[in-house]
This record gives structure tokens, C-alpha cells and sequence, in this order.
């Protein structure tokens, strides 16, 4: 088992990873002192842990399609219902958004009740749980209403990951290839436990310095500006980690346009995002011209279009990347179709993860 500790100014906790640490959860919920504790999952009754309290299971569907502010009243509801207070815990088991929108319901309950996320999917266990950035999103686009709620323990259990299908593994590998390029080192040899535990700490530490987005952290979303448009312009057809994937190889294409990185630099983010078995072109059927609206929508735009790229000090925010940069450069991306890009490649990074997953 690993522990990567998170300490902020006002509140801090650890994040356990290994297989079989869901069992702490009763432990954590002990140290909080809480006398319930409202149990939110989108997984079988059986894979959710006992928190040693009087518990109310809620079921939960992972998917951007709940992922709403109406999905949040319906759980504050029934937090009602259930007689929870300011001193007992919600507990989140799930994927990314099923973290996130527990999150956001614990936020705003009382104005803060404690919350602790078990992370069921890779894209989870490595990103989306650690943090504390809550969200949901708005028909404009992703992520736009949301707060800052850090939880008070994170349970990975590998275990899971064991249950998944193989395109929700490559989902959360989306999100450990941008890592190679906002300062971990190449996480590919590693056994997936290690990468887990390399992507935590490095999310760890910039969180520890930036809680809020007020600088720092906003290198965290490489990829994401083009990968949250992506997500929206194909109805959520392709997933959260591949949509980062193609954002990262664009990423790596807009800085070479703009003369920050060599082109060694812009092909070492096609080679590592394939290498992953992920996507790397736009989808045949999504018009470029159509992303550019989606991309100002980006929570990160102040005035113009705004993305992390990277540079001769390493990735940082770019505001007011010229226009007509972004779009020639999203016309020289390749194109595939869509069905070609959610098609699942076996590659030899991804192909250890059920291993991984059980060691």
C-alpha cells in the first residue's frame, strides 16, 4: 500500500493506494466522529465497504448524463430525509463523476459536510478524487458550477479496477500520459500501482501550492481546454481520457506554432499519448470551426481563448492565444472517425493493468 499525504494550510489528508484499502473506511469514518454516514455508489452493494455507522446507501449512475445540479438536489434531499448533520460524512464510490457531484452535494449540504471519495475507475483514482474541485455541468458546457471541497480521505483500491472494461481503463490513462508533461517523469515502465501513486503525488504537491486555481494548478488541465470541447461537440461519445489525450497532442501542436517547444517536443506528445493506446487525431465528423465557441467557454478563458502549454519553463496558462493560431492548427490536426478513435487498441502500457490492478 502506498500513502501519498496532502497537507493544505486549514485541512489535510492522506490518499491510500493499494489493493484491498476500501476496508480503512470504517477506520476514517471513526476519526471523524461521525454517527452516519450517507453512502453514495455507483458499484454493487457488495463492493461498497462498511463504515461501522448507521448508513444509508444511495444508488449512483457514473456518466456526464447525471452529472447536473438536479442530480445534487435529489442527493441533498435525501440527506434530509436520513437526518444527516453537519458532523457525520457522505461517502463517495464511483467513478470521476460520481465523485464529482458527491462532492459538490457535501459542499453545499449545511454549507459543508465531510466527504470521502472511493475512486472506482483509473480516471478517478488518479485525477478526478484528489483535490477538491467539485463540479457539474450546464448546457453550455463542463465543469461550470462547481466549489473547492477538499474530502478527508481518498480510498484507491486497485481492487476495482479489476471489474472494469477496457476503455474505461484507457479513459484514466488519458489523464496519466498529460502528466508526462507538467513534471512526471515517464510513468509508461512503471506497474500501475506506481503510476497511480506518481500521478497522485504530482497533483498532490501542485494542490498543496495552488488550492484554488490561482496559478500553479491551472497546469493540471493540460489538454483540457480542446478536451472538454471535444467531449461536448460528440455528445459525450468519447470519454473524459480520450478527449484530454487529443487536447495533449494538440497541445503539444499549438506550442510548436507558437514557437515554445522544438518539434522534437511536439512529436514526443504524439509518441506518448499513442503509446498509451490513446486517440491522437479530431473526429472526421466534429467540425474544427465548431470547437473554437466550445473552447471560450473554457472556465480557465478570461477574455480570449486561454490553454496550458508548454514552454521553455515548463507548461504554464497562455491567455489570448491569437485565433487564427488555434484555428490553423486545429485544421494540420489529423482526423479519424469517431468510431476509429473510441475503438480500443491493445498496446503494451495498458495491457498490464488487470495485473497491475491485483499486485
Amino acid at each position: 500500500m502506498a500513502s501519498v499525504p496532502l497537507r493544505l494550510r486549514d485541512h489535510s489528508y492522506d490518499v491510500l493506494i493499494g489493493p484491498g484499502v476500501r476496508t480503512s473506511l470504517a477506520e476514517v469514518v471513526g476519526r471523524l466522529g461521525a454517527a452516519r454516514a450517507v453512502v453514495v455508489s455507483a458499484r454493487p452493494a457488495e463492493w461498497v465497504p462498511d463504515t461501522g455507522v448507521e448508513t444509508l446507501l444511495l444508488p449512483a449512475r457514473d456518466g456526464e448524463q447525471d452529472k447536473t445540479l438536479t442530480t445534487v438536489e435529489a442527493l441533498c434531499r435525501e440527506f434530509v430525509r436520513f437526518g444527516l448533520t453537519r458532523s457525520d460524512v457522505v461517502v463517495s464510490c464511483g467513478g470521476g463523476t460520481t465523485t464529482d457531484v458527491v462532492g459538490l452535494a457535501a459542499a453545499l449540504y449545511h454549507r459543508g459536510v465531510a466527504v470521502v471519495h472511493l475512486p472506482t475507475t483509473l480516471l478517478a483514482q488518479v485525477d478526478a478524487a484528489v483535490g477538491g474541485k467539485t463540479a457539474v455541468n450546464l448546457p453550455a458546457g463542463k465543469n461550470l458550477v462547481g466549489a473547492y471541497w477538499q474530502p478527508s480521505a481518498v480510498l484507491c483500491d486497485t481492487d476495482y479496477l479489476s471489474t472494469l472494461p477496457r476503455r474505461e481503463m484507457r479513459n484514466g490513462y488519458g489523464e496519466i500520459a498529460r502528466c508526462h508533461f507538467i513534471g512526471a517523469p515517464d510513468l509508461r515502465p512503471l506497474p500501475l500501482a506506481d503510476q497511480i501513486a506518481a500521478s497522485v503525488a504530482l497533483k498532490a504537491r501542485v494542490v498543496e501550492a495552488d488550492e484554488r486555481d490561482a496559478g500553479l494548478r491551472h497546469v493540471l488541465n493540460y489538454g483540457h481546454t480542446l478536451g472538454h470541447a471535444l467531449e461536448k461537440a460528440t455528445g459525450f461519445a468519447l470519454r473524459h481520457g480520450e478527449a484530454v489525450a487529443i487536447g495533449t497532442v494538440f497541445a503539444g501542436r499549438l506550442a510548436g506554432a507558437l514557437g515554445r517547444v522544438d518539434r522534437a517536443r511536439v512529436t514526443e506528445h504524439q509518441d506518448v499519448v499513442s503509446s498509451y493506446g490513446l486517440p491522437t487525431a479530431l473526429p472526421a465528423e466534429t467540425e474544427p470551426a465548431a470547437l473554437l465557441p466550445l473552447m471560450r467557454h473554457d472556465k480557465k478563458a478570461i477574455g480570449g481563448l486561454a490553454f496550458v502549454l508548454d514552454g521553455p519553463q515548463g507548461a504554464e496558462l497562455v491567455d489570448d492565444v491569437p485565433h487564427d493560431v488555434v484555428a490553423r492548427v486545429l485544421d494540420e490536426m489529423p482526423r479519424a472517425p469517431l468510431a476509429d478513435l473510441v475503438d480500443v487498441v491493445d498496446v503494451a502500457a495498458p495491457a498490464a493493468t488487470t495485473a497491475a490492478a491485483r499486485s
